[in-house]
């Protein structure tokens, strides 16, 4: 496909990363000469320089001819412009960044006369993906799928646990509940395990099922799963507010420490149920007399990573049961972890999850196309979900009989509203919502993609 993707910053660089890498032929419009000409030697692609949001440019990049136009830039207004413009030159398809909360309500009213076929916002993405591993304290990392009802979260295996040393083929018979781990990290390795993978103290495995069987888990792990009801934030931005929003619906006391006076009143008006403190949160002594060790979670909002890494690193020693680290550079990902920094939020790679999921729905033109697509395991891995129609391969076939290609696990069935954890006696049906596990140079575009 032809994409043309207006803005270098960090958002378009990501995209243009994942999609060169998925084989697309790509135009960045930027308007820095420097930083698009290291883009265009990194990744091979074409560079314009200009305003995308400008005929002139856009006739220039060729848009009209394109598939898909993504306006990434950092002004919502410029983004919008971009799309009608690309629509009036005869692109396909138009995707816009748009942050502002104030034009949250009103994108829906105005969807179809700017031309867009799909909004991506970042900050609000980041917020709700961070509320979740919030619901869910035991997590590291928390993916759903199937409306909600199928779930993979991450968990670390601590010294005592009673999964050190255990055979998979045992995990059920030791759960008592329907899960099955899907991918396990250990150390700079990645598996997709069969039943006859031992794990090992210190493993991160990725652990698929439904909501209330991975919650039985985590008891039967005898995993502290204490339920967060205060949360102190540092940093006052947009996921700040998105994020106090919602945990302020659901009863949670807020606390957000940001240094800058005029946001903090931006907030205050904002959110009248959070306690904005004007300070610097980056101080250890503003930080004990805000009493923050007492909070059930920490959540890093800064926009300077090592900023957001040191905070994270001193709230898990005063003992926060829960801390969240926002970051931008994804390759900072295990020397954070190294450091003890397991929870981790990237608000770029979400939506670029959620991009990359459209264009290869675009790309296919049968139903089976890909319906959610998230990256585990530091994006060194695909879960995968499909939904199975009349043109699927081997309906009603058993598992045992069917021949996937290597390295593709397919973890969970979603029938009926009913989660399947499949064995070998298991079969695809129409309608199920199909969970496939692959490593992410595996690219599939739709669920027949799988089958040798």
């Amino acid at each position: 496909m032809r994409i043309v993707i207006v803005g270098d910053g960090k958002v378009g660089v990501t995209l243009t990363a994942r999609l060169s890498q998925e084989g697309h032929d790509l135009v960045i419009i930027d308007n820095d000469k420097r930083v698009l000409r290291e883009t265009v030697e990194k990744y091979d692609v074409l560079g314009v320089v200009g305003n995308g949001a400008s005929l002139t440019v856009q006739q220039e990049a060729e848009v009209g001819a394109s598939d898909l136009l993504i306006a990434a830039t950092s002004m919502d207004e410029v983004n919008m412009l971009c799309c009608i413009v690309g629509r009036k030159l005869g692109v396909r398809r138009t995707i816009a960044r748009v942050r502002n909360p104030e034009y949250t309500d009103q994108l829906g009213f105005l969807k179809e006369d700017l031309g867009l076929s799909m909004t991506i916002n970042p900050e609000r993405t980041a917020a709700m993906e961070i509320l979740n591993l919030l619901r869910f304290p035991a997590a590291l990392k928390r993916e759903t799928f199937a409306k909600g009802r199928a779930e993979i979260i991450e968990l670390k295996l601590r010294p005592g646990s009673p999964l050190n040393g255990l055979y998979l083929h045992d995990l059920i018979k030791l759960a008592k509940v329907q899960v099955l781990v899907c991918a396990v990290e250990r150390g700079d390795q990645v598996y997709i395990p069969t039943g006859q993978f031992r794990l090992e103290e210190g493993d991160s495995i990725y652990v698929t099922g439904a909501a209330q069987n991975l919650a039985s888990l985590v008891r039967k792990l005898q995993i502290m799963e204490r339920k967060v009801r205060s949360v102190t934030m540092i940093g006052g931005s947009r996921i700040a507010f998105y994020l106090a929003s919602a945990l302020s619906m659901d009863g949670a006391d807020v606390k957000i420490i940001e240094i800058d006076e005029k946001r903090c009143k931006e907030l205050a008006n904002l959110l009248p149920h959070a306690r904005i403190i004007h300070a610097d949160g980056a101080q250890p002594d503003i930080l004990a007399g805000e009493n923050f060790a007492n909070s059930d979670a920490l959540v890093t909002l800064t926009n300077i990573d090592e900023e957001n890494m040191v905070l994270s690193m001193y709230g898990s020693q005063m003992g926060i049961p829960k801390v969240i680290t926002k970051i931008n550079s994804v390759e900072y990902n295990d020397i954070f972890r190294n450091l003890g920094v397991e929870s981790m939020v990237s608000p770029k790679n979400i939506v670029c999850n959620d991009i990359v999921r459209y264009v290869r729905a675009m790309q296919n033109t049968s139903e089976d196309s890909v319906v959610a697509l998230h990256r585990i395991v530091h994006d060194k891995v695909d879960a995968l979900e499909f939904l199975a129609t009349d043109e699927t391969l081997g309906l009603g076939v058993k598992l045992r009989d069917l021949r996937l290609k290597p390295n593709v696990l397919l973890a969970c069935l979603s029938r009926s509203g009913k989660v399947i954890i499949p064995n070998g006696n298991d079969f695809i049906k129409r309608g199920d919502s199909v969970i496939v596990v692959t490593p992410s140079d595996n690219i599939f575009r739709n669920l027949n993609e799988i089958f040798e």
